[in-house]
């Protein structure tokens, strides 16, 4: 397991929670495939099959939030908002690498080094921000813009 559950901080959000648990088991089931990866083309299709799926739900988890932080006039939703397309322009950047090379070695490393990292990172702040955010309406500017 590369990443566990505990390893996650909870937000004050549960449907966020949710999503971030489903995005673990995602990527967990990914990386387990990235580790017996063997050359072999049904192999490399496994992985092409999960890693796609993993791209879809997180556009969907990541347009779910933008939504919410649109309705709710989020004040720093474009940092976030970009946050979001940054990550996922990584993903599909080493997703399209993969299809081409079939580089595991750049898999593992994005797997192992960066994002357990970066999706630590990103829920400790962006999203615990964004979460009290929905749940008080309080502005993490102090009332000021972001």
């Amino acid at each position: 397991m590369l990443i566990s559950h505990e390893d996650i901080p909870q937000v004050s959000q549960a449907f966020m929670n949710d999503t971030h648990k489903e995005e673990v088991e995602l990527i967990n089931t990914i990386f387990e495939h990235i580790l017996a990866y063997d050359g072999s083309e049904e192999s490399a299709e496994t992985i092409d099959k999960l890693y796609t799926q993993w791209i879809e739900h997180t556009v969907n988890h990541f347009q779910k939030e933008e939504i919410k932080m649109q309705e709710m006039h989020f004040p720093p939703y474009l940092a976030h908002k970009g946050e979001h397309d940054r990550a996922l322009q990584e993903m599909r950047d080493l997703f399209s690498h993969w299809q081409q090379q079939r580089d595991i070695k750049a898999l593992k490393t994005y797997f192992i080094e960066t994002l357990p990292a970066w999706l630590q990172t990103h829920i400790s702040t962006m999203d615990t921000v964004t979460a009290r955010f929905f749940a008080t309406g309080q502005s993490p500017c102090g009332g000021g813009v972001c």
